[in-house]
């Protein structure tokens, strides 16, 4: 499972994000390549999932990958919620 963490520029927070869903997955047991890039990168990717914001999503939209939200990337509880409800 390829698991892509994005922000706007692809440096600072997508890159929290990416540790912080790692830390989360380990968690849960689940086995992921788990990557950041920036939006515009993103969306020429095709990763099995897109974990961003909501502003982002929107931009997103019309990809193959299914695009998890996440408002707050320090959250770990709204994280794992996210991931919980959203991979199969």
């Amino acid at each position: 499972m390829k698991i892509l963490c994005v922000c706007g520029l692809g440096q600072g927070t997508s890159l929290i994000l990416r540790m912080n869903v790692e830390t989360v997955l380990r968690e849960l047991g689940i086995s992921a390549d788990v990557e950041n890039t920036d939006v515009s990168t993103a969306s020429s990717m095709a990763p099995d999932y897109i974990v961003t914001s909501n502003e982002l999503a929107q931009t997103l939209e019309g990809t193959a990958s299914k695009v998890i939200i996440v408002n707050n990337y320090f959250d770990m509880n709204e994280i794992k919620t996210a991931l919980q409800n959203n991979l199969s």
